[in-house]
């Protein structure tokens, strides 16, 4: 059922109303749509940006102010975004979204980084009527939150099962150990897609091992898993704790290919783990390397900004943002209810992702794509 932000008091309202238009004499869809037509709206930003994970906020960061300029200097529509840390903890997320929510000019949320961040925070928002688009939330039942809540990142139920597919027919594998961690919603999830897919394509899971976030010493996993000889090790991790283990593994001579999640999906895992990154397999929307004109333009761009490739989730963000300003040049005023129902109306927006819709719970429609590193970068699992 559509939730409709409640107004305090009727009467208040009214008078603010008439003493706005009395003040500004502004036009019938308020002070958001400008003389000219354009749309102006402010959007509140929730990225982890410090911390043990800050490489994904900074990506995504990146990925939103590169978007800006080139759609403010469109002038189809005008975007201020406004950027708050989480830190990548439920606690802080859900304060400064509370506190981006409680200003009435910002129409829409980015964000929150995580999976666990958004599953307080998207409640939240879908309670104050305000549409919440996470850019990089890939577990489960996240736009199943709530009618304002949406994604434009490629959930595990997608991401995993093409991968794995792709590599149990590379290697003739039957046998598989899972590893993931149990202290995190999205390595939850990811593990959730895991068991369930491999149960599915009749693979035997020889173990299943956990870690926490934070953890350095693998050994004890790794061991057992060394002793049973899996022919895949699938892994549900953010980067940090996935590289070190890999990285583990490989020193302890288990030279079998990894499955990762989308957490292994970043440059970060080549640049921890190095030579030992070798051969991880993962599956994602994004592929830098697309012959495609408007991937090598993104690219340049964001190396020229910002002195790197962009992963992922910068690509993810940069679509995010695009899709907001369509819904907001659709729904033609910087009104939350409107916005909404304008995002819900997406379909086959052409992004550096590729062709983008929202089904109808909010969620992704798209294509992914699988990737292998090799020679020291992803490259296309052919």
């Amino acid at each position: 059922m559509r939730k409709i932000a409640k107004k305090t008091s009727l009467l208040i309202s009214v008078f603010m109303l008439i003493l706005l238009a009395a003040c500004s004499g502004t036009n019938s869809e308020g002070d958001s749509t400008n003389a000219d037509g354009t749309v102006s709206a402010k959007i509140g930003v929730i990225s982890y940006l410090t911390g043990p994970g800050a490489a994904y906020g900074e990506a995504i960061t990146n990925g939103f102010n590169l978007a800006l300029d080139e759609i403010n200097e469109k002038g189809d529509v005008k975007i201020e975004l406004v950027i708050e840390d989480s830190a990548g903890k439920q606690e802080q997320a859900l304060t400064v979204a509370q506190k981006l929510m409680s200003d009435d000019d910002i129409v829409a949320l980015l964000g929150p980084t995580l999976s666990t961040e958004m599953n307080v925070v998207g409640p939240e928002a879908d309670l104050n009527g305000i549409p919440i688009l996470g850019t990089s939330t890939t577990a489960a039942g996240i736009p199943q939150i709530g009618d304002y809540v949406f994604r434009n990142s490629l959930p595990e139920s997608l991401a995993i099962p093409a991968a794995l597919e792709k590599a149990v027919a590379a290697n003739d594998a039957k046998t598989v150990a899972i590893l993931y961690g149990n202290d995190d919603l999205f390595t939850k999830s990811g593990y959730d897609t895991m068991k369930k897919e491999a149960e599915n394509m009749g693979l035997d899971i020889l173990t299943i091992e956990t870690f926490q976030k934070g953890q350095s010493d693998y050994n004890a996993q790794l061991t057992k898993i060394k002793d049973l000889n899996p022919d895949l090790i699938l892994a549900s991790a953010l980067y940090n704790e996935g590289a070190v283990i890999m990285d583990q593994a490989r020193k302890m001579g288990i030279d079998v290919p990894f499955v990762g999640g989308n957490g292994f999906n970043s440059p970060q895992v080549i640049e921890i783990a190095g030579d030992a990154s070798e051969g991880l397999i993962v599956a994602t929307p994004w592929f830098g390397e697309k012959d495609e004109p408007k991937v090598q333009e993104f690219v340049k761009k964001y190396e020229e900004k910002y002195g790197a490739k962009p992963d992922q989730f910068a690509a993810q963000a940069y679509d995010a943002l695009y899709i907001m300003a369509e819904g907001l040049k659709n729904a033609g005023e910087a009104d939350r209810d409107a916005l909404r129902d304008s995002l819900a109306e997406i379909k086959d927006l052409d992004g550096v992702l590729g062709k983008f819709s929202f089904d109808e719970e909010g969620d992704v429609v798209m294509e992914p794509t699988v990737l292998i590193i090799k020679e020291g970068k992803f490259q296309l699992f052919e």
